[in-house]
């Protein structure tokens, strides 16, 4: 985690600078102010990784000598055929145009969502890709 916090430390150390100079060039207190922030959100996301890449201690992608077979073998399942993703990200569209432009839409589009969620969810209780 060495990696990722040197990263996000040299991300504060550069919104800070941005900031200062952000402040002295234009005087603006708005942008100044978010800049500062944005800095201070990078600290805290450095100094996580930084204290907690101290106790964990050194893992494989911290190691510049470490083989691919250092590493956890298995980061999780992905589905390599789905097309549900693409169907909730419809219906979450839909909502937000119902958001914006009318409530008959909204409803609609929250139908199709809790639909779209339900197929997603049980793609592999059903069908050709069911465990038998």
């Amino acid at each position: 985690m060495k990696i990722e916090g040197g990263l996000f430390a040299l991300g504060t150390l550069f919104y800070g600078v941005v900031a200062i100079a952000y402040w002295l060039i234009t005087g603006e207190i708005v942008g100044t102010v978010a800049l500062a922030l944005t800095g201070g959100l990078a600290f805290l996301v450095a100094f996580y990784f930084l204290f907690t890449g101290r106790r964990v201690g050194t893992r494989p992608e911290d190691d510049p000598n470490a083989d691919i077979e250092d590493a956890e073998p298995d980061y999780g399942f992905f589905s390599p055929h789905s097309w549900w993703p693409i169907a909730v990200a419809g219906a979450v569209a839909v909502v937000c145009f119902g958001l914006i432009f009318a409530v008959w839409l909204l409803i609609l589009g929250v139908g199709l969502l809790m639909l779209t969620l339900i197929g997603f969810v049980f793609e592999y209780y059903r069908g050709p890709f069911a465990d038998a």
